[in-house]
């Protein structure tokens, strides 16, 4: 039987001394939960988080990490076996740094595009220049868009026909353009001109244009388009640019390029603060608000906004219905990181009680 297995296999290391809290340094502190204390944690589908934890675990090189690795790639993806595989393994680690939990979700936008230039297709996706690379800062937003720095020199890597979209396409970080004929060319994060993201919803309000709690993706689109000139100005308050690359190796079935290089997973997928998460770690979120979550997820991307131990952004899928859905989530909650148990304990100190 696995369980016994494994159970030999965790001779001397599985520890089963109390629950415990302690500070984890200036504003942090952590918490070695038991998995009776994760909501709704038995009714998850282990094996469907298993199968995408194995899509990056071969990817991190840490040596408590690797033998775990070796031991989820043999599993066959059984509910029983999946499930016994985290909890004889793992223990749940609630990190706090004193700011409340909160999650936000993300999509991978599909534009309508072209490979030359043409009738409504007149927005280009660039390739990142020469002379950008390796620089704390270059051009920002403005001064590329209006003193056309880019412009005829060949770093063109297709052409959309909506400049709104294209914003937050840069903002999403990755895409995939559906060309005229059917192919769909997917697009990944290239580089950056250097500058911190500014938020055009949080300009919006100061303007006194609306209020903090209607303001969402759809929101700003439909006020930039109804107001094409004053719209203009307010994407390049945002002096962040994004440039692209070609993602040809990842097959159109499959998400997008996460920041493991691998591809991520709808509704399994998060982007964290490594700072706090590694990533490739199974994390359980507990989602609260209008449509509750609680679900295994793993850490595979990162994302400019996502700072914070409890913070997380939930990978939707591709395409205008999980923009929607994406776009509506903006919850609060609690999330807790699946530690290889030797690892979950040593961080706090031996003496904790």
């Amino acid at each position: 039987m696995i369980r016994g297995l494994w159970a030999a296999i965790l001779a001397g290391l599985v520890m089963t001394g109390p629950v415990f809290a302690s500070d984890g340094g200036p504003g942090l502190k952590y918490s070695v939960l038991k998995y009776s204390d994760l909501d709704g944690w038995a009714e998850d589908d282990h094996a469907a988080a298993l199968r995408v934890f194995n899509e990056t675990c071969p990817d991190m090189n840490d040596p408590d990490w690797r033998a775990l690795c070796a031991l989820a790639s043999a599993q066959k993806g059984e509910e029983a076996d999946a499930r016994a595989f985290f909890e004889l393994f793992f223990r749940p680690v609630l990190i706090e740094d004193g700011n409340d939990g909160l999650f936000t979700g993300y999509f991978e936008p599909e534009l309508d595009g072209a490979l030359s230039p043409g009738g409504r297709y007149r927005y280009p996706l660039y390739r990142v220049p020469p002379e950008a690379r390796g620089q704390r800062f270059w051009h920002s937003r403005r001064e590329i868009e209006e003193g056309g720095v880019l412009s005829g020199r060949g770093l063109e890597i297709a052409w959309v026909d909506d400049p709104v979209e294209l914003f937050f396409l840069q903002i999403q970080g990755s895409g995939r353009i559906r060309l005229p004929d059917g192919r769909h060319l997917r697009v990944g994060y290239g580089g950056s001109n250097g500058h911190e993201y500014r938020s055009i919803g949080i300009e919006l309000v100061r303007r006194g244009v609306y209020n903090a709690h209607q303001v969402s993706a759809q929101v700003i689109k439909s006020w930039v388009r109804r107001n094409p000139v004053d719209g203009a100005d307010l994407l390049r308050h945002n002096p962040s640019f994004v440039f692209f690359r070609e993602v040809n190796e990842v097959p159109p079935e499959k998400g997008p390029l996460g920041a493991m290089n691998r591809s991520i997973t709808a509704m399994r997928s998060i982007a964290v603060d490594r700072r706090y998460t590694p990533l490739g770690a199974p994390v359980w979120i507990e989602k609260d608000g209008k449509n509750p979550l609680r679900r295994l997820m793993i850490a595979q991307d990162t994302g400019s906004a996502i700072k914070g131990a409890q913070r997380a952004d939930v990978f939707f899928g591709t395409g205008d219905e999980a923009g929607l859905a994406a776009g509506k989530l903006r919850d609060p909650g609690r999330m807790l990181v699946l530690m290889p148990i030797q690892r979950a304990y040593a961080m706090v100190p031996a003496d904790a009680e």
